[in-house]
This record gives structure tokens, C-alpha cells and sequence, in this order.
């Protein structure tokens, strides 16, 4: 199956908030017709009623892709008949965190292709990335397939298996929030050296944004890149000589943040 079966046959987005919103933004960007998208979604924004897609009605026979943007609990109510998609006819990707390869296989029966994926929400910009897993109906071309549509909202990675998941969510899914942290935090810190705060923040968001595009972008890795802006008993070597202590620094603060992530996904996945 190709983007070309899929503008033929048909996908169905089920669920277009945030997330549903910015692949359906990029799909159509990317040239999937609009006619062969079918969402179906309790209150369509006025965005999505603008952008000539099938809104609810009758969906495709056989549609090429059902992607699941809303939690599971919702698929059974939105699509009443949800086994009519289960048996290998129609590939299922979903963006629902926390939900569980197992949990889409009990609902929609045996040997349906059912890919698991964990986008962020710099998605909305396109500078998302999105980790992949598969279960065992999925062949290398349903893959490829996925890999295609998320590629519309940014990056793609694969997973070797499904229990790296909640390590994902951790580092990547609940990562912006972190980063948004460092910059609220870094702007107060600003302020009590004297800063107004509204500088304080232009610079603080400057900062991070611009030195996050340097170290996608540079051939030196991040280590590198800290080392050549760090000078000998300069400013940069007093922040980081705080910033980089074995016990009270980043390192061990961020191993537990993460830590206390990827368990609580764990949780979550068990339901």
C-alpha cells in the first residue's frame, strides 16, 4: 500500500484536536486530496469545516487508514462498527498516549495491522518528532506508510519494541513541557540578576530556541557544543560547574523527571 492507495481508497482521522489538527494541516500540505480524508470529530473547529474534508456521513467501505488521534474508549463510540475495520483490509495507526498495542488488537480482532505512534506537540509547527512500533500484522510497507503520513508533522523514529514506549513519552512526548520550563525558569532567573521581565524573556526564548535549531543542525554533538562556548574560569564555566554537579545538578534532576515520567506511563498503560 502507497499514498497513492490511500488517496484512492480513503483515510479516516478519527479525532482532530491539537494533534489530529496538525497532520490533517500537513497531510493536506503534502497533497493527500482533501476529498479522500474523512474526520470524524464531536465539535469541528471552524479550521477544519474550512479545508474541504468529508466531516462525519457515511465513511469509505474500506478505508486505507483509520488513524485513532482520541483515546480508544472513544473509537468504540465514534465507530459504532468498529470490527468492520479489523481483519487486515484497513491499517490502524494510533496517536492515543499511553494506550496499548494489546488494548487496539482486543477491539479490533485478530490479524489487523496496528501501528502505535508517539508524536509531540511541536508537531503543530512541523518540527515534531514521532516514534513507531508495529504489532506483529504489520509488514515493512505499512512502516513505510506511517512513517510517510507522520513525516508531514516531522521527524520519525522506529522502536526495536513497544516497552520502549514510556522511555518516549518521557524524553520526547513529555519533553517540550521541560523545555518550556527551563525557559520560564531561566527568564526569572534573569529577572532577580535585575533584568525587566519582558527582556528577560525575549532572551530566555531566544536562547533555547536558537540554541536547540544549533545543536539539530551542527555536526559537533551537544557535549562539543558546550565545551566551545565555555571558556577557561569564565562566566559560562561558574553556570555550569552549578549546573553540572553529580548531586544537585541537571543530571541527576532530569534522571528523576524522566524516571517519574516513563513510570507513570507504565502505570497508565496498564490501565
Amino acid at each position: 500500500m502507497n499514498m497513492h492507495d490511500v488517496a484512492k481508497r480513503g483515510l479516516v482521522l478519527l479525532g482532530c484536536g491539537k494533534m489530529g489538527s496538525a497532520m490533517l494541516a500537513g497531510w493536506l500540505r503534502n497533497g493527500l486530496p482533501a476529498a479522500s480524508i474523512w474526520v470524524i470529530d464531536p465539535h469541528p473547529s471552524e479550521w477544519l469545516r474550512k479545508q474541504g474534508v468529508n466531516i462525519g456521513g457515511a465513511l469509505p467501505q474500506s478505508p486505507a487508514i483509520v488513524v485513532v488521534a482520541v483515546k480508544p474508549q472513544m473509537m468504540a463510540e465514534a465507530l459504532p462498527d468498529v470490527k468492520s475495520l479489523g481483519g487486515g483490509a484497513t491499517l490502524v495507526i494510533s496517536v492515543a498516549a499511553g494506550t496499548p498495542l494489546a488494548l487496539f488488537e482486543d477491539m479490533l480482532g485478530e490479524n489487523t495491522p496496528i501501528i502505535r505512534a508517539m508524536p509531540n506537540t511541536p508537531a503543530a509547527i512541523g518540527r515534531g518528532i514521532t516514534a513507531l512500533i508495529g504489532n506483529g500484522d504489520t509488514g515493512e510497507s505499512d512502516l513505510d506508510l506511517a512513517e510517510a503520513l507522520l513525516l508531514a508533522v516531522g521527524q520519525v523514529v522506529r522502536l526495536e519494541s513497544e516497552d520502549q514506549m514510556d522511555a518516549v513519552t518521557a524524553v520526547s512526548g513529555s519533553g517540550p513541557a521541560y523545555v518550556f520550563h527551563l525557559i520560564e525558569t531561566l527568564a526569572a532567573a534573569g529577572v532577580a540578576q535585575g533584568l525587566p521581565a519582558d527582556l528577560a524573556m525575549d532572551l530566555a526564548k531566544a536562547t533555547v530556541g536558537g540554541a536547540g535549531e544549533l545543536a539539530e543542525t551542527a555536526d559537533d554533538d551537544p557535549a562539543q557544543l558546550r565545551v566551545n562556548v565555555t571558556s577557561p574560569n569564565g562566566t559560562t564555566q561558574a553556570a555550569l560547574e552549578v549546573l553540572m554537579d553529580d548531586e544537585t545538578g541537571f543530571g541527576p534532576l532530569l534522571r528523576r523527571a524522566v524516571a517519574a515520567a516513563a513510570d507513570r506511563s507504565r502505570e497508565l498503560g496498564r490501565g
